[in-house]
């Protein structure tokens, strides 16, 4: 039984109950490196010269205006790789979905897309979590939630004479606005850790697991 339900961040959700004792195996959410070999120098710039801009570090010879490009470099450095991510995640999500297709227990409990992108962002197990820990990612909600919402709108990274300058600025305003928007089109069902467990891979990680699995197979 489904009961309608608004939550406290204004998404409309449907309760259903499922079993605790009933847990799921989800694919493994695997992660691709971002390949831009100049990504790292753009966004310590970037951080820099956000700092020199609002006066915090000495601006050295640099023109408010080239601050301003070397901060815009980085913004849009960082939309691309939240993009890529945000492809990886959207792929997990669908993988996901296939599984709650095929199973009966799941196929009409209310669970959608938004379901597993809220296990995503709020409840992930805890071996993701500090698998996020050791690779250094603390704010995993809103790098996640980001790279979701600027997915619900690029199919492919947009060039950036395309985007107007306060969208590269703002970025991550829009991003999150956009990942609330979409998580609120349609009621969805809740799910939690205790009920869906995935684990989470680099992409090279993976492909090296897999190489062994295959060695011990022979």
């Amino acid at each position: 039984m489904f009961l309608p339900n608004v939550s406290m961040k204004g998404r409309e959700t449907m309760e259903t109950v499922l079993s605790p004792q009933k847990v799921w195996k989800l694919p493994p959410l695997i992660l691709h490196p971002f390949s831009d070999s100049n990504g790292p120098n753009k966004l310590l710039e970037s951080s820099r010269a956000s700092l020199m801009l609002q006066g915090l570090l000495p601006s050295g010879d640099f023109t408010p205006w080239e601050l301003d490009q070397k901060l815009l470099d980085g913004r849009f450095c960082e939309l691309r790789m939240l993009f890529y991510l945000g492809r990886d995640l959207g792929r997990w999500i669908e993988q996901c979905m296939e599984i709650v297709e095929r199973d009966p227990g799941l196929k009409n409990s209310g669970i959608k897309h938004q379901s597993f992108a809220t296990l995503l962002v709020e409840d992930p197990p805890d071996n993701v979590r500090e698998k996020l820990r050791t690779w250094g990612v603390a704010d995993y909600k809103a790098i996640f939630s980001r790279a979701l919402g600027l997915n619900s709108i690029f199919n492919e990274v947009p060039e950036r004479e395309l985007l107007n300058l306060e969208f590269v600025r703002n970025y991550y305003r829009y991003a999150d606005h956009l990942f609330a928007c979409n998580q609120q089109m349609s009621p969805f069902t809740e799910i939690r850790c205790k009920n869906f467990h995935f684990d989470l891979f680099a992409s090279g990680e993976y492909t090296r697991m897999l190489e062994r699995e295959w060695k011990i197979e022979e």
